[in-house]
């Protein structure tokens, strides 16, 4: 093991998404006009399908690949959804999933003030990814958390 280099690589961080995206260049376009990601590359295939994209939305790395049925790798369009969520910390959720909604998005849950204290909503991209966006407005105990939480339940 080479003892200068860095298991983890500087700018990463534990947990990166990888999303396999029908139309992966697409995707990023998406993803640069709705969310402000920046690319940092894409790798194209032998047939021009990306077999590799970096970006970084915020402080945080998001790699993208084209679908390749052959090889296993489907996307949420072919699986008829998915069970994952992304979840997106910004300054400003409100302008953050109007911007997405402009870029293509669709929103399946309005923005709201959420018992937890965060300003919180979701949205399906146009590749099939769901998005969960917040800006946190609020600090709870986790007790305060609790309590509200049963308070919402039962209405």
């Amino acid at each position: 093991m080479n003892t200068h280099v860095k298991p983890i690589p500087d700018g990463m961080h534990a947990i990166t998404p990888h999303l396999v995206c029908r139309n992966a260049a697409d995707a990023i376009d998406f993803y640069v006009r709705a969310f402000g990601a920046v690319e940092f590359g894409r790798l194209p295939g032998p047939d021009g399908k990306l077999i590799h994209a970096m970006l970084m939305i915020g402080d945080s790395a998001l790699m993208l690949v084209d679908e390749f049925p052959d090889w296993g790798s489907y996307s949420p369009l072919s699986l008829k959804g998915s069970p994952v969520t992304i979840h997106l910390y910004v300054e400003d959720v409100d302008a953050v999933v109007a911007q997405a909604v402009a870029a293509g998005a669709r929103v399946t849950m309005p923005v709201d003030d959420m018992f937890w204290g965060d300003r919180y909503g979701k949205l399906d991209d146009p590749f099939g990814h769901q998005w969960s966006v917040a800006t946190h407005i609020r600090d709870l105990s986790p007790e305060d958390i609790q309590a509200a939480a049963a308070q919402a339940c039962t209405g």
